[in-house]
C-alpha cells in the first residue's frame, strides 16, 4: 500500500516535469589539474615541458542520451554571462601567474534542464552553430561579446582558445604576445599580400586556435551565406554520463593526448604560432586528427581531447 505522502508527490508533480542539471568540466594537462601557476612536462614528440597562457572553449547543441538510446536536448539556461541561445564560454585560466592577459572570471559548469527521465550519456558540440558564429562580437551579448575570441565576421569564433609556452617556444613580452595570439582577422588574412606584417623573428609561444574555416564571403567584415567548407565542429559523445552521479559526471578536456604526435618546440616557418587549422600549415595534421577532425583531405583520427572523469 502506498503511504499518503508518494501519492501526494504523484500529484503535486508534472506528468513531464523538466528537471535541472549541471555538467561540470575540468581542464588538464597530461592528465593534472590546469593551473596559470604550474608547468606540465613531457608533452608532445619532444616531451617538452610547459605552460598555459589560455585556455577558453565555445560549446553547444547539449542532448542527453535515454536509456532506449534516444537523444534529448538540453535547454540551456540564459544566464546574462556564460549561456545565450544554446551556446556556452567555459573559461578555465583566471587572469594569474602565465595568464595575466586572461580574465579573473572563470565558469566551468553549464547549466540547463532536460525532461525527467532515466539518461546515460551525453552529446554536445565543440564550436559556436553557424547561425551565431558569423557577425559583430562588439554587437553580440555574453558570452559572444568577446573579440579575443573572434577571428572576423567570415571565419567566426575560436571554438577552442589555447595558448602555451613550451620550452622551445616560450610566450613573447606583451606587446608581442597580444599579436601572436591570434586577435588578428584570421589565419587567412595574414597570409594575404596586403596584410598587416607580424615580426615573426623570435619565438611566440605554441596555440591551439580550432575555428571554421573556408568561409566564402565578400571580405573578412561579411557574414558568409552558405556554410564553410570546413566548420570543424567536434561532435562529443561521452557514454555513462549521469547528472548527480558522483564520480562520473565530469567532462574533462586535456590537449596533451592532442599533442601527442605533435612537435611543439617549433612552428612551422611563416605560419601563425602552432596550429591554428587554417590549410597549409605544417603543424596542424597531427593535431587536427586528434581533435577528430579532417583536415586537408586525410582522414581524422579518435578524437582525445574531451573524455569522461
Amino acid at each position: 500500500m502506498k503511504s499518503l505522502a508518494f501519492v501526494a508527490a504523484l500529484v503535486a508533480s508534472p506528468a513531464f516535469a523538466d528537471m535541472k542539471i549541471e555538467i561540470p568540466f575540468e581542464a588538464q594537462i597530461g592528465g593534472q589539474p590546469l593551473s596559470c601557476a604550474a608547468s606540465y612536462a613531457d608533452i608532445g614528440t619532444t616531451k617538452s615541458t610547459v605552460q598555459v597562457a589560455d585556455f577558453r572553449v565555445y560549446v553547444s547543441n547539449f542532448r542527453m542520451i535515454g536509456a532506449d538510446g534516444s537523444e534529448m536536448p538540453v535547454a540551456l539556461d540564459n544566464d546574462g554571462t556564460w549561456q545565450l541561445d544554446g551556446t556556452a564560454l567555459l573559461d578555465f585560466e583566471d587572469g594569474t601567474g602565465t595568464c595575466s592577459n586572461g580574465t579573473v572570471e572563470t565558469n566551468m559548469v553549464v547549466r540547463g534542464t532536460v525532461p525527467d527521465g532515466e539518461y546515460g550519456g551525453l552529446l554536445f558540440d565543440i564550436g559556436v552553430p553557424f547561425a551565431q558564429n558569423h557577425g559583430d562580437p562588439t554587437l553580440a551579448a555574453s558570452p559572444l561579446n568577446l573579440t579575443a575570441m573572434f577571428w572576423s565576421w567570415q571565419a567566426g569564433y575560436k571554438f577552442i582558445k589555447i595558448d602555451m609556452a613550451t620550452s622551445g617556444q616560450p610566450l613573447p613580452p606583451p606587446m608581442k604576445m597580444g599579436m601572436a595570439s591570434g586577435d588578428m582577422a584570421s589565419g587567412d588574412m595574414a597570409k594575404a599580400d596586403d596584410a598587416p606584417k607580424m615580426d615573426m623573428s623570435g619565438p611566440m609561444g605554441w596555440e591551439i586556435h580550432l575555428g571554421s574555416t573556408g568561409c566564402a564571403s565578400d571580405s573578412q567584415t561579411t557574414s558568409p551565406k552558405e556554410l564553410c567548407a570546413n566548420p570543424n565542429r567536434m561532435a562529443i559523445r561521452l557514454d555513462g554520463f549521469m547528472p548527480g552521479m558522483e564520480g562520473m559526471d565530469k567532462v574533462v578536456l586535456d590537449p596533451a593526448p592532442v599533442l601527442a604526435a605533435a612537435n611543439v618546440d617549433v612552428n612551422a616557418m611563416e605560419t601563425m604560432p602552432g596550429c591554428m587549422a587554417f590549410p597549409g600549415d605544417a603543424d596542424c595534421p597531427p593535431v587536427m586528427a586528434a581533435l577528430g577532425l579532417s583536415y586537408e583531405g586525410a582522414a581524422p583520427g579518435a578524437q582525445v581531447f574531451a573524455t569522461l572523469h
